[in-house]
This record gives structure tokens, C-alpha cells and sequence, in this order.
């Protein structure tokens, strides 16, 4: 079993093979069962109290997604591995590795990884930051009511 290192307090955490770090644990995405979510999982990189935000590695399976959600905070989002789809807003884009996301707040949002690989993204966001809110009914059918969007909450 590797050195369990502090990611408060460690230096240097090396990074370790299939995108994990030394002493940083691979933790489920979501502690909310209620949230939708198909295989992924979370590693919080850089959190500390004298840091203004925090650093996280999400690794969503191939074939997987994250939650449609929206929240008050901004996401600063890079594609560290595979590729696959984004929503936000209105909004469906191709990614890969890389690639650059901004989700602006109160904007719904999703990743979905390509069934052929894993889809592994860095994500930035504030350290104090709200609770994500789930789409209610009506709000799906708002985003359905794009057919860019309903094909991608299709797939």
C-alpha cells in the first residue's frame, strides 16, 4: 500500500500510473445516490486553506457521464485523457485531450466519455463553493427543446 501523504501538506505527490497520485485517494464522484451519474470518479488534487480554489481529477469510465447540474460557481475544466462530449448551456461539443472548458455559473452542464476510452478531466472551482441542483422535469424538457441537446441526453 502506497505512503499515505496529506494533500494539505505534501510538496510533491507523485503522479502514479492509469492517472492517480501519490497519497491523493480515488473517491466516488458523488456522495448524493440521488444524483445521476454513470461511472465516475473523483481525486481532489490541490485543497487547502490558503488557496482560493481547488483542483480536482475526475476520470468518467468509457461510456459513462456526470451529472446534469448547475450551480453558483464558475468551472475551469481541462481534458487531461480520452475524449468524448460536453454540454453546457445549450450548448454540445466534441472534446479531447487538452481541450479547455469554461462553465459559466448557473449553467447546465454534463461530460460525457466516448465508449471507447475513459474521459479524464482536471476541474477548477472555488474552495467554499454551493451544493449543485438537479434539472427538474421542466428543465429537461426546456433543454430537450434543442435538438442538438436531446440527441446528446439521448446517447
Amino acid at each position: 500500500m502506497p505512503e499515505q501523504i496529506s494533500p494539505q501538506s505534501a510538496t510533491l505527490r507523485r503522479w502514479q500510473d492509469d492517472f492517480g497520485w501519490q497519497g491523493v485517494d480515488r473517491l466516488a464522484y458523488k456522495q448524493d445516490a440521488t444524483a445521476p451519474f454513470l461511472n465516475v470518479s473523483r481525486q481532489t488534487l490541490f485543497s487547502h486553506a490558503d488557496l482560493a480554489g481547488e483542483l480536482r481529477y475526475f476520470e468518467v469510465a468509457a461510456g459513462g457521464h456526470t451529472t446534469l447540474e448547475r450551480h453558483g460557481h464558475v468551472h475551469g475544466v481541462m481534458v487531461l485523457r480520452g475524449h468524448g462530449r460536453c454540454l453546457v448551456g445549450t450548448q454540445v461539443d466534441d472534446i479531447g485531450e487538452l481541450d479547455l472548458v469554461t462553465i459559466p455559473a448557473w449553467t447546465w452542464h454534463q461530460f460525457r466519455a466516448a465508449t471507447d476510452a475513459p474521459l479524464g478531466f482536471l476541474c477548477l472551482v472555488d474552495s467554499v463553493r454551493d451544493r449543485p441542483v438537479l434539472p427538474t422535469p421542466e428543465d429537461v424538457a426546456a433543454l430537450r427543446a434543442h435538438p442538438q441537446v436531446a440527441a446528446f441526453l439521448e446517447s
